[in-house]
């Protein structure tokens, strides 16, 4: 084969829909979670629910299955797409699922509300030191005796 031919790159391959697979390994594949341990403990601790009810981490899911998706503060509406039994790059997790619209409108609105307040509201740039911490007690045992 010549070089100005080459293969489908793996990012153009399409999900499948005939693998069976484990909802942890989903999860993970699809890129909510970093590690197939954080998604099963996220599915015992009641974080997931597939198709409305609590399931555990061995659920072989399936195409059209919906999922809820609580990931503080976020809640993620889905419905699966394709299956995957590898964790590929993130446009290819894209095409596994679709998100419903209202999920996505709450999200932004969500994330929106969460700027407003981080700018009402902003951080000291550095932890207080011994001196800093020292005026804090100071000030809060004044206020106290009053």
């Amino acid at each position: 084969m010549s070089n100005n031919k080459k293969a489908k790159s793996k990012s153009q391959v399409p999900p499948r829909r005939d693998v069976k697979t484990r909802l942890d390994k989903w999860l993970w594949a699809a890129r909510f979670y970093k590690t197939r341990h954080l998604a099963a403990e996220a599915i015992n601790g009641g974080h997931i629910h597939h198709n409305g009810h609590r399931i555990k981490p061995s659920r072989v899911i399936q195409v059209a299955d919906k999922l809820t998706i609580h990931k503080t503060p976020f809640t993620f509406e889905i419905t699966v797409q394709g299956l995957s039994i590898r964790r590929g790059p993130a446009k290819e997790a894209q095409l596994l699922y679709t998100e419903q619209e209202e999920s996505i409108k709450k999200r932004e609105e969500l994330a929106e509300q969460r700027k407003l307040n981080a700018a009402q509201f902003p951080h000291a740039e550095r932890r207080p030191d011994k001196r800093d911490r020292r005026r804090i007690i100071r000030f809060k045992n004044v206020n106290r005796e009053n």
